[in-house]
């Protein structure tokens, strides 16, 4: 079997049962805000769109990329579809002209031959833009687990494909936070120490259960090669950033885990399998380029903006015009109030208004009444200021997924008082009826928390009550707090209420108010 790195999560796989091309990206994603890192223009990628397969493993613009499917990839390409509750991916595919789809499930084997191939889909309402998924290959020679940006709840059920020789997973940042937020920069700065250092632990988590030889860190990071943007690249030119390379991952990964072997994987890497031993040669760059762009990143970064400021200008000029205060305000009001009247759990879960300040247009989301207004003065606890030609171009297209497009670009800037409240950025990546209803009735059989496990010296209920990971295995107790280590949301055990956010409260109690419990309880007769 042999790997070739497409760059971010692209990867070439040939296997004795044929070709997968995954996730290829070369364009500007997410409103010219995010350009793969390194450079992966320079690829042969006439030869890499002849696959056998295609594999797109989520709707997120740094894994989709329209122009590059529609340039190089044949129409008639086998495309291995992931299980998803909305058929949104689907549609931009058959958008594109792919009609020959194999719709996968969750946990079946697909054979082609001697290649054994598995997508692993993941549905919740955090999952990417509702959805994301891992591709598992064996074709009798080697076995490799592409879990590309998901983060899989039942990793023993995802295992029992085969033991991977080779990990491919995310690593670094997908987020916004805490760069846009409006915080004073000390704060900004130990902010973006804890979030990297939460993906950190993340990656970790799962290193050590896929437990594979060799581990492949990629799907990030970006570049950011707009002049706004630009300071954030890596840790950030004031160490407020959280996008952690493949060369400072590796090291930190050595130190903590010796016995697995890190190998920086980018534009050109080939990784080839063959009777249990594995080499890896890079194809397209130099060892010493290689070493520039990681040990002279600022000036990698500072040639690679001034090469690519032609397509950030084209991508400007390809916005929709701005629309007068009025008109945008109208056809928000028209799209949007119907999905918040259906949205109950939503209106609830944000409970206030949430003020918009869209170039000349200040308006406020009112989710209790289930209203888009005039910004009149009153206190908000979220808002957001985003240019009006961002908006405009969403309305022009009715995307449904502002996070698949506006607040990834970084290009907005947001402030709060107070906690997190994941409804708000929930709903915005719902605005179509089939998607909000789908995640109100995930979050309602959120409810189901009826059984409980023993974790120290507490009895907790086993299910997260963020996304339903099993605490058994993702929980770790310190001083009467709780922390999931799939996403690093935190709980107060003694009083059950989540430090990480608004809502999604935990039953826990000590074990030891158990055994005071049944000692005080009336004998049987």
């Amino acid at each position: 079997m042999r790997i070739t790195g497409l760059g971010h999560a692209g990867m070439f796989i040939e296997t004795l049962g044929g070709s997968i091309l995954c996730d290829p990206w070369v364009k500007s994603a997410f409103y010219g805000s995010w350009f793969p890192f390194p450079d992966n223009r320079r690829l042969d990628w006439e030869r890499f769109g002849k696959a056998d397969f295609l594999y797109v493993s989520h709707r997120h613009r740094d894994h989709f990329d329209p122009w590059l499917l529609e340039t190089y990839v044949p129409k008639d390409i086998e495309v291995l579809l992931p299980d998803y509750p909305t058929d949104d991916l689907e549609r931009d595919l058959r958008a594109l002209g792919f009609n020959n789809i194999t719709y996968t499930q969750s946990g079946e084997i697909i054979e082609r031959g001697a290649l054994r191939m598995m997508v692993t889909p993941l549905r919740a309402p955090s999952d990417g833009p509702i959805g994301d998924s891992s591709l598992s290959i064996d074709d009798g020679t080697a076995s490799i687990l592409n879990q590309n940006d998901s983060h899989p709840l039942d990793l023993e059920k995802l295992l029992s494909f085969s033991k991977p020789e080779a990990y491919f997973t995310q690593f670094s940042g997908a987020i916004w936070w805490p760069m846009v937020y409006d915080l004073p920069e000390d704060a900004k700065q130990n902010f973006a120490r804890l979030k990297r250092d939460a993906q950190h632990k993340r990656a970790m988590y799962y290193i050590e259960k896929v437990d594979a030889p060799h581990v492949f860190p990629m799907a990030g990071p970006p570049m950011f090669l707009r002049d706004e943007l630009f300071r954030y690249n890596g840790l950030g030119q004031q160490n407020d950033s959280i996008f952690t390379d493949q060369a400072e991952f590796i090291s930190r990964m050595r130190e903590e885990a010796p016995q697995y072997a890190g190998h920086v994987f980018i534009p050109g890497t080939v990784v080839t399998i063959e009777n249990g031993e594995q080499t890896v040669e890079q194809t397209l760059y130099t060892d010493a380029e290689i070493d520039a762009i990681f040990t002279d990143k600022w000036g990698y970064l500072e040639e690679q903006r001034a090469s690519r400021q032609a397509e950030i200008r084209a991508e400007e000029d390809s916005r929709a015009p701005v629309l007068p205060p009025a008109e945008m305000l109208a056809e928000l009001k028209a799209w949007w109030e119907p999905l918040l009247r259906r949205g109950r759990i939503f209106r609830d879960g944000v409970g206030g208004p949430v003020r918009m300040t869209i170039g000349e247009l200040d308006m406020v989301v009112d989710f209790p009444k289930a209203k888009l207004r005039e910004y009149a003065g009153e206190e908000c606890s979220y808002w957001f200021t985003i240019p009006a030609d961002l908006v405009s171009t969403n309305i022009a297209d009715h995307e449904i997924d502002w996070s698949n497009s506006i607040f990834l670009s970084m290009q907005f800037a947001a402030g709060r008082i107070g906690k997190f409240n994941e409804f708000i950025y929930t709903f915005m990546k719902c605005l179509s009826r089939d998607r909000l209803e789908y995640v109100e009735n995930w979050y309602a059989e959120q409810s189901d928390v009826t059984e409980d496990v023993e974790l120290g010296d507490w009895v907790v209920q086993r299910r997260c009550p963020h996304l339903r990971a099993d605490l058994s295995k993702t929980g770790k107790i310190e001083d009467g707090v709780l922390t999931c280590s799939l996403h690093d949301w935190k709980w107060d055990l003694s009083t059950g209420k989540c430090l990480s956010t608004l809502g999604h409260p935990i039953r826990a109690h000590a074990k030891e108010d158990e055994l005071h419990r049944e000692a005080s309880a009336p004998a049987a007769m």
